[in-house]
């Protein structure tokens, strides 16, 4: 009996010290989200067609983590945005959302790859429609005279990713002290001869607490060899009441190349969750200013949105744009195909009704 009780004591303690080691050892998980919904859209002309993301952009990615030891912790995410209406991939290349690796301590975490700037976080968190470039569209201020300071597009100063996504970062974020945290993030432009001619500089700060929820965030964008240098200061809050969340944002852009193509906007925006169903309804407006001051665009979208379950939505929603002058840069024209608008008829409505699965 005695050997009998050594014998299933050490098989315990081996059992204990591999599940140990197996909890403690590195972490890697498979994930991603499919969205794809019918969009109509009427303005000069109409159209119908399947878009890819109308909730949130279709992606699939790897991110893992390894407990160091001593509250050092190795994180890494690699992450491919899909279009599902075409199966091609999305932002330029195989993992153009996200490709990242990072080391975590108990002050806060630093990271270098192509990762997510403050822009992206701000008009993405704060707002009751994602940020994706189409399908319910009223979710963020966009144009600006073309330049784009959400879709990280070739309008960007640097051309360096964008401000929504940046090549070649480093990005320090500390840890939540009492609500509060904050960041920032270098763009290296990584040109011959110099350190500063092409980069984007990033910085952020952010306070949660009490059912509030606030970010300031200013980037600054680049590249002397272009003679582009464009600044972008936003500010953006929500506050959570029981079934209800309202949002709102401002942003500033301050193009201070010859160009001038200055902007600026707001959003204003509430949602109403009943159990499975949700609810929700945001304004926008941008106004060019600087050499295209006379564009301004309006919009006003309302949703639906249905959870069958925690991973698989049904969603619908309504937006009317409305745009007045020569110079105007409508949120959906830099997604649109051409000839849905034109000069009689700038105005346009869209209609999408789709599907959201995670995984």
């Amino acid at each position: 009996m005695k050997y009998k009780t050594l014998a299933l004591s050490a098989l315990a303690l081996a059992a204990s010290s591999a599940a140990l080691a197996q909890s403690s050892g590195p972490q890697v998980t498979l994930y991603g989200t499919l969205d794809a919904n019918v969009q109509l859209l009427d303005g000069a002309a109409r159209q119908t067609r399947v878009q890819s993301g109308g909730l949130s952009g279709s992606r699939f990615g790897l991110r893992g983590n390894e407990d160091l030891g001593g509250g050092l912790k190795a994180f890494f995410t690699l992450e491919s945005g899909i279009n599902v209406d075409d199966g091609s991939y999305g932002q330029g290349s195989f993992w153009g959302r996200q490709a990242f690796v990072g080391l975590g301590t108990p002050y806060g975490s630093v990271s270098l790859g192509r990762q997510y700037g403050s822009v992206y976080t701000l008009t993405n968190e704060f707002s009751q429609f994602s940020n994706v470039g189409n399908g319910a569209s009223t979710a963020v201020i966009g144009g600006f005279g073309g330049y784009e300071p959400v879709r990280g597009s070739d309008n960007s100063a640097t051309g360096n990713g964008g401000p929504a996504r940046v090549n070649n970062s480093v990005k320090l974020e500390s840890v939540n002290y009492g609500g509060f945290s904050a960041g920032a993030l270098w763009g290296l432009g990584e040109v011959a001869g110099g350190t500063k001619g092409n980069r984007v500089a990033d910085v952020y700060g952010r306070y949660t607490g009490h059912g509030l929820d606030a970010m300031l965030s200013l980037v600054d964008d680049k590249a002397d060899a272009l003679g582009r240098n464009v600044r972008t200061l936003s500010a953006a809050a929500a506050y959570d009441w029981g079934n209800v969340r309202v949002n709102g944002g401002v942003m500033q852009v301050n193009d201070r190349s010859a160009a001038d193509r200055d902007g600026k906007g707001y959003w204003l925006g509430a949602g109403y969750r009943m159990g499975q169903h949700l609810f929700k309804g945001q304004y926008v407006e941008s106004k060019n200013d600087g050499a295209l001051a006379d564009g301004k665009t309006q919009a006003f979208g309302v949703g639906y949105q249905y959870d069958l379950s925690k991973r698989t939505a049904l969603y619908s929603s309504l937006t009317r744009f409305k745009n007045d002058g020569v110079g105007y840069t409508s949120r959906a024209a830099g997604s649109i195909p051409v000839g849905l608008t034109d000069a009689n008829d700038r105005n346009l409505t869209e209609f999408t009704a789709g599907i959201r699965h995670s995984f």
